[in-house]
């Protein structure tokens, strides 16, 4: 039988750093998955959204169609097609900043700053990894 351990959230914020403004999580990450009433908003400002679609899935199936059944399913995210990182990160006096901030998507403000170096990006999958964004402090979903 499993026993409930109860967690001591002052422990595990220990593992999160501060944020440093330091912009490497914004200029990091590919993409940032979307839900679904978010997408509109990230389009109106200028943001690039895409979809989740393989060229396998394009071969058997016209593209409005495989791209409807990839927002039907949840698989929309926000593109950061560039090494320059988000679209909305500014840069100020040395410190970054996210122009859309008190509207930034969902997964965007679960992310919890853990080392904002390499080592963190490689321990989790590489640079187009999004496995712990769209979490609280606790790693639950939103």
């Amino acid at each position: 039988m499993t026993e409930h351990v109860s967690l001591d959230p002052a422990a595990l914020r220990t593992i999160f750093a501060d944020c440093r403004q330091c912009g490497t999580c914004c200029r990091s990450y590919r993409k940032i998955t979307l839900q679904a009433d978010e997408v509109e908003f990230i389009r109106k400002m200028g943001g690039h959204v895409g979809v989740d679609v393989s060229l396998a899935q394009l071969r058997d199936r016209p593209m409005d169609e495989v791209v409807a059944e990839a927002l039907a399913s949840g698989k929309v995210f926000m593109i950061h097609p560039d090494d320059k990182g988000c679209l909305f990160l500014q840069k100020r006096n040395d410190k970054y900043y996210c122009r859309i901030y008190h509207h930034r998507p969902r997964a965007c403000q679960g992310f919890r700053c853990n080392l904002a170096d390499s080592s963190f990006l490689e321990l989790f999958g590489g640079a187009d990894s999004i496995h712990l964004l769209g979490q609280n402090r606790f790693g639950l979903p939103l």
